[in-house]
């Protein structure tokens, strides 16, 4: 009896070990203390996890930069139909047409966006109109967002990496297959989805926070529901899984940007924080404004299961680190991508209340050039 019971508590230990592996991260691992001390405001990284994310995230070659000109010849005054990079030089237009080339269609090379035979001219393939679309948001993302991408900026290479489609892009999640009825039901959770990190929330947070205008809380502000900042269960629960998929994508824990104490507190959090509240709206921005819009440009072929098209979040630029490509900036060596095609749209202002909804917008002065 003695080692039959023997027999059975090594095999509930053994058991109770296998479950809890997945929990457990053998040492060493880093630790940086990001704030007060007693606040757990400690930023941990496994070496083993971030070290070849790094190695991965690396920028190609720099091509040389065109030759300064005295008095140059605009791309515009030389070629037809050219929308967006007509404020360059023919030798910059060239080396940024080089550029985008190497950064999403290597393979493909120039007709992956233009017809052999026909005249560059053409709009002929849908490539063609998003690629130019891309080229209006990029700029965008350089003059009007640098409350976000600050001066590192972004170019094509940071979310396609050598790739016609990024690697990270969602779309609209239908959700598994299910019983009929009330049985069938999963209230769009218990999916055990990766864009949650595999947790029971809802597999979709990304429509509600990064296309739709919906509040992110978890807790409401006031005692009484008096309706003018309601947060319920399943607002909450989607904040969570928006969170989940920001520290995957990312390689942060909460205390990246959040008090442990009070993770609503906004006077002692990072500042991080604040620029994670900026990206999370130039997210919803660029879906709304520049990629929502293509859906009917793009074949059948590309779009998700529901007929909608790829769109972005943190995981298109990040990739699993906190900067993109580790913090290397592409654009001070292609300032082609940073100059301004419009006026910049206004932009919102970081809250300091804690309550998003009294932010403002405010106008940028940037003018377009």
């Amino acid at each position: 009896m003695i080692s039959l019971n023997r027999i059975h508590g090594l095999a509930v230990l053994s058991a109770a070990s296998l479950l809890l592996a997945g929990c457990w991260e053998r040492p060493p691992v880093d630790s940086k203390q990001v704030g007060y001390r007693g606040t757990g405001m400690v930023d941990i990284k496994n070496p083993r996890i971030v070290g070849p994310r790094i190695a991965e995230q690396t920028v190609p070659e720099v091509i040389p930069a065109a030759p300064p000109e005295e008095a140059p010849i605009l791309a515009s005054q030389v070629y037809e139909n050219v929308q967006v990079l007509g404020d360059l030089s023919v030798a910059e237009f060239a080396r940024a047409m080089v550029a985008l080339t190497a950064w999403v269609s290597p393979e493909q090379s120039c007709l992956y966006c233009h017809v052999e035979g026909e005249s560059m001219a053409a709009d002929t393939l849908y490539t063609k109109v998003v690629a130019r679309r891309m080229l209006q948001m990029n700029r965008d993302l350089n003059t009007g967002w640098t409350s976000h991408v600050k001066e590192t900026g972004v170019t094509c290479y940071t979310c396609h990496r050598g790739q016609p489609v990024p690697a990270e892009i969602w779309f609209a999640d239908p959700g598994p297959k299910t019983a009929m009825g009330a049985a069938g039901n999963r209230f769009g959770q218990n999916a055990a989805a990766e864009s949650v990190a595999l947790a029971s929330l809802p597999y979709d947070p990304f429509t509600p926070f990064l296309l739709q205008d919906q509040n992110i809380r978890v807790g409401s502000l006031q005692a009484l529901p008096d309706g003018s900042n309601p947060a319920g269960t399943k607002t909450a629960e989607w904040t969570y899984g928006l969170m989940m998929h920001m520290s995957d994508s990312l390689g942060l824990n909460c205390t990246g940007c959040h008090q442990s104490r009070f993770f609503g507190i906004w006077e002692e959090s990072t500042p991080q924080r604040v620029s994670a509240w900026h990206g999370i709206r130039m997210a919803r921005t660029l879906n709304v404004e520049y990629i929502e819009p293509l859906t009917p440009v793009f074949p059948e072929n590309r779009l998700g299961p529901l007929g909608d098209v790829g769109k972005v979040y943190c995981a298109t630029c990040h990739q699993g680190l906190q900067k993109p490509l580790n913090g290397v900036s592409m654009l001070k060596d292609y300032p082609e991508f940073g100059k301004p095609w419009r006026e910049p749209l206004p932009r919102l202002v970081a809250p300091e209340t804690g309550t998003e909804a009294a932010a403002e917008p405010v106008a940028t002065t940037a003018a377009a050039q």
